[in-house]
């Protein structure tokens, strides 16, 4: 079975915090859906009936986007992913979004926020696979 990845590690965390990046920071995530969410973990958010991986992600970004708001964040661009034309063809991601933070800080604190972290169960069910990558937004200034 192929590794996925879903959530951070303590180690690319720390990695995270270590880069020190100033101003403002654009979350780049790489989003592919289970078929059907799976809500074993957090069997308290399920809905009565199963539903696709696609409707339990819009579920958690219905919850999201006033933590997202509140902290400063906002939505860049959200889009339909598919295949790539540089890079490995068996490789696709269903969904691609581009979300935006003042600072690091302000990322974090959305992160750990209590009231946010109660809706990551429809998430961690919507995903089979993502990547998150931090970008360092205005380096073209600097060019």
């Amino acid at each position: 079975m192929e590794k996925s990845y879903i959530n951070p590690t303590q180690e690319s965390g720390r990695a995270f915090i270590q880069r020190r990046i100033t101003g403002t920071v654009v979350m780049l995530n790489l989003l592919r859906f289970k078929a059907i969410a799976d809500y074993s973990e957090t069997p308290e958010l399920a809905p009565a009936e199963p539903i696709s991986g696609e409707a339990a992600f819009q579920l958690y970004m219905e919850h999201t986007l006033p933590f997202l708001e509140q902290s400063g964040g906002s939505i860049l661009f959200l889009g339909k992913g598919g295949p790539f034309l540089i890079g490995p063809m068996e490789e696709t991601w269903d969904f691609v979004m581009l979300i935006q933070q003042n600072s690091v800080e302000d990322f974090l604190a959305f992160a750990s926020n209590e009231a946010y972290l109660k809706g990551m169960g429809h998430r961690t069910a919507a995903l089979a696979d993502s990547r998150l990558l931090p970008v360092e937004a205005n380096l073209l200034s600097h060019v």
